[in-house]
């Protein structure tokens, strides 16, 4: 089964993520400052009016007065506005609960004043998950862990489509990584050649960046790596599993001896026929290799024994 048809089928997303309508920030922080000192020295212009210090009328003074608090309320508008972005973020604006937007551009921007703005990293993250204990495929408890390298790659999804992005992502990495533990066998110890753990990293690794991006890709969340940071049987089996690989290695070495062994017995016998030295019937060939495979293979050294009488006796 591949491992696709394992992810849940999630339902499309009901928004993505688009670019809000902004304005350069510093001329409308300009326009503010103008309408705030203007309307101060109007609203001043008329207190002193109605003080009747300049020769004002009461109602020329009750206008001045208006048409300075009119010119307060709209650079408080204009300085309502601004927004400051940093570098690698975002900000999400909504206008009465309706998605309108994205502001990605770093710098002072403004934007519509009445609209909440809600602040997203883009900033690329890591996910480490804790050490687990699972089975393999081959129901042999393992200890493992994996890190996640992971991007906001649409802000509009990782805000709407699921409660909290960040607890998200570190949820479905767990899901994927205990999954993949239990797909694959730690060791490979049949003939079958399947993959394994330990000896198919690279392709685990791919396998494993696949299932969580898959995962994930409904937040609006880019995988970048994955990789696995820890991977060992567990305590209770680990000593057996030990011996075990030892075990495969004796075996392994021993017959890398015995092959060695074999061709330098053929080699002898070869030797010895080409150049005539000694002429040996097939008993004495037989007694010949059986030596020489014991002192070839033996884990000691060979005591040897001088023959003093013919090659018979």
């Amino acid at each position: 089964m591949a491992i696709t048809e394992s992810v849940p089928v999630l339902p499309p997303p009901h928004v993505r993520e688009k670019v809000a309508m902004t304005t350069a920030g510093l001329p409308m922080a300009g326009v503010g400052v103008v309408l705030c000192l203007g309307g101060l020295a109007l609203v001043g212009t008329g207190i002193a009016g109605f003080a009747g210090g300049i020769g004002m009328g009461t109602g020329m003074a009750t206008a001045t007065v208006a048409l300075g608090a009119l010119a307060v309320i709209a650079a408080a508008v204009a300085f309502g506005g601004l927004t400051m972005v940093n570098p690698n973020e975002a900000r999400v604006l909504q206008f009465l609960g309706r998605y309108t937007g994205t502001l990605r551009l770093d710098g002072l921007r403004w934007v519509n004043p009445f609209t909440t703005r809600k602040r997203v990293s883009t900033r690329i993250r890591n996910h480490e998950t804790a050490v687990m204990k699972v089975n393999d495929a081959e129901g042999n408890p393992i200890e493992i862990a994996a890190v996640v390298v992971w991007q906001v790659e649409d802000t509009a999804r990782a805000v709407f489509e699921v409660d909290d992005f960040i607890e998200f992502v570190g949820i479905q990495t767990e899901t994927a990584v205990r999954h993949i533990a239990t797909s694959y066998p730690y060791d490979e110890h049949s003939d079958i050649n399947r993959l394994s753990l330990r000896e198919n990293a690279d392709e685990i690794t791919q396998k494993l960046s696949a299932e969580v991006a898959a995962r994930v890709e409904a937040a609006g969340v880019r995988i970048i790596e994955s990789r696995i940071t820890h991977l060992a049987y567990a305590p209770e089996i680990a000593m057996a599993m030990l011996r075990r690989q030892q075990a495969g290695a004796v075996v392994a070495a021993r017959a890398r001896i015995v092959e060695g062994a074999v061709g330098m017995v053929q080699l002898a016998l070869d030797e010895l026929a080409a150049h005539d030295v000694v002429e040996l019937d097939e008993e004495r060939k037989a007694a010949m290799v059986s030596n020489l495979l014991v002192v070839l293979c033996s884990d000691h050294d060979a005591q040897p024994v001088v023959n003093t009488g013919s090659l018979y006796t």
